[in-house]
C-alpha cells in the first residue's frame, strides 16, 4: 500500500515538473500557478481526484492524499516530502489530522450488519475492532467484552487474520461469519474451539483489504468513529478513559 502512494506521488512530482520545465520560459509566472490549476493539470494526467492534491500548509508545497496516505510534493515537482508536518505552535501534527479524516470517510459507511457487533443498551462510543482470531491480545479484548459493553462502548468486530488469505486464521474467520449465531460462535473461537459451518458469500476479504486501506498494522487494529487509530489493546477502564479524553479535545 505505502509502495503504491510513494509510486504515485512519484508520479504526481514528475507532472508537476514536466509542467514546470515546459513554462520556464514564463518565469515567475509558472512559478505562481494556483492550486486548482496544479489539481486540474494533475487530475488531467493521472487520473486522479481532484482532492487528492492540495495545498500544504508549506507556501509552494502541496499536499497529496490517497485514502489514508498522506504525503508532499514542492510545486516545481522536484522534490517529495514523505513525513508529518507539525504546526510547532499549537504542537498538532497536521499529517495525522489528514490521515484520521481519511480514515474517518472510510469508515463512515460501515454498518452493523457488515460486522459482528456486541453492543450495550445505551451506546456512548464505537469501536471498530479489525481482529485476528488467534491474536494473544484478540483474545483477551473479548474476553473482557462484557465490561467494555458495561462502561458504554459498542465492538464492532471485522475479521483481519494476519496469516493472510487460505490459511487457518482465515478459514476460521470465514466459518465463524457463516455460522447461525456469530456472536457465539466468535466468543468460543478465541477460547481456542474449532469452528465448522458451511460455507456462505462472507466478507473475510473486503475486512482484510479495508484494514490495508486503513493502516492496520497489528490486531486487535481499533478505530474510533472519528477515524482515530489505537495501535493495540487497551482495558476498559483505561479505553474509556481515552475516549472520554479524545471528547474533550474535541
Amino acid at each position: 500500500m505505502r509502495s503504491t502512494f510513494l509510486a504515485k506521488a512519484a508520479a504526481v512530482g514528475m507532472a508537476l515538473l514536466a509542467t514546470s520545465a515546459c513554462g520556464a520560459d514564463t518565469g515567475k509566472a509558472a512559478a505562481a500557478r494556483t492550486a486548482d490549476e496544479v489539481k486540474a493539470e494533475v487530475a488531467e494526467r493521472l487520473g486522479v481526484k481532484v482532492e487528492d492534491i492540495q495545498p500544504s500548509p508549506l507556501p509552494g508545497v502541496y499536499e497529496v492524499v490517497s485514502g489514508t496516505d498522506v504525503g508532499y510534493v514542492s510545486e516545481d515537482g522536484r522534490y517529495y516530502i514523505d513525513g508529518d508536518i507539525f504546526d510547532m505552535q499549537t504542537k498538532d501534527n497536521l499529517t495525522e489530522g489528514r490521515r484520521t479524516a481519511g480514515r474517518a470517510a472510510l469508515l463512515k459507511d460501515i454498518k452493523d450488519s457488515d460486522a459482528i457487533v456486541f453492543a450495550p443498551g445505551q451506546v456512548r462510543y464505537t469501536l471498530d475492532v479489525f481482529t485476528d482470531i488467534d491474536c494473544t491480545y484478540c483474545r483477551r479484548l473479548h474476553s473482557q467484552i462484557d465490561q467494555y459493553n458495561s462502561l458504554g462502548i459498542k465492538v464492532r468486530y471485522l475479521m483481519y487474520p494476519r496469516s493472510g488469505p487460505g490459511t487457518p486464521a482465515w478459514q476460521q474467520a470465514q466459518a465463524v461469519w457463516c455460522s447461525a449465531d456469530r456472536k457465539d460462535a466468535l466468543t468460543r473461537a478465541k477460547r481456542g474451539e474449532r469452528i465448522a459451518a458451511k460455507a456462505c458469500k462472507d466478507p473475510v476479504a473486503q475486512h482484510y483489504a479495508l484494514g490495508e486501506e486503513l493502516g492496520v498494522r497489528g490486531t486487535p487494529g481499533i478505530f474510533t468513529e472519528q477515524g482515530e487509530y489505537i495501535s493495540g489493546y487497551l482495558p476498559p477502564a483505561k479505553m474509556l478513559q481515552h475516549l472520554e479524553s479524545l471528547g474533550d479535545k474535541g
